[in-house]
């Protein structure tokens, strides 16, 4: 977990921001992978593929503001 602790958490509010909603218009496609994915219709490699590449960022912020809390707690 160093390396979670080792970014600064507006890098990761950033990416998510930017990486992870990209494009923009006309949804984001993180949105749009994760409709397909409750729908069933996730099954080509290169969908999945998008989809870890855009969740990604969200995963880290959300790991980086778990571990934030837990040490404060």
């Amino acid at each position: 977990m160093h390396f979670l602790d080792n970014l600064p958490l507006s890098v990761l509010v950033i990416a998510a921001l930017t990486l992870g909603l990209a494009p923009f218009f006309p949804e984001p496609h993180i949105w749009e992978k994760l409709k397909m994915l409750v729908a069933g219709q996730l099954v080509k490699p290169v969908d999945i593929f998008d989809l870890a590449m855009h969740g990604a960022p969200w995963v880290l912020l959300l790991a980086k503001l778990a571990r934030m809390a837990v040490a404060r707690g």
